[in-house]
């Protein structure tokens, strides 16, 4: 049996080009918002706490981590804000959340992470998480 050019058995050569459609590098690029780019790096950096500073995600006594983003033709700066426990080696904890963050950003948008910029909000101690926030 032959099969015909294009047909489900054929598969060697590369797939016709859709009718009427421009090539593809003239066709658009995906845009990310800052916003979307924002949420997927603060779950990124709750599991890197989770993680790297070993705070439970829904720990009472520190909040959620904060991200903000801009994005900037294909490359991202990030600005975390997050609690970590004390005590801790906050300098080696900070580089390892920055450079986790980074690559689950880079991985989920394909977006290349030019800056992490990683603001300690607080401390939390066992008895802050005991008794609730501490303000």
């Amino acid at each position: 049996m032959k099969t015909q050019p294009g047909s489900p058995g054929e598969g060697s050569g590369p797939p016709a080009p859709a009718a009427g459609l421009p090539p593809p590098a003239e066709r658009g690029a995906t845009v990310i918002p800052d916003r979307v780019v924002a949420r997927i790096a603060a779950q990124a950096a709750r599991a890197a706490q989770s993680r790297r500073a070993a705070v439970p995600p829904d720990r009472g006594g520190s909040e959620a981590p904060h991200a903000s983003a801009a994005v900037r033709t294909g490359s991202v700066r990030l600005h975390l804000t997050m609690d970590l426990p004390y005590p801790t080696d906050i300098p080696r904890v900070c580089e390892r959340i920055q450079r986790d963050v980074a690559e689950r950003v880079a991985q989920l948008t394909g977006l290349r992470v030019g800056e992490v910029l990683l603001t300690v909000r607080r401390l939390v101690t066992a008895t802050d998480s005991s008794r609730g926030r501490v303000r």
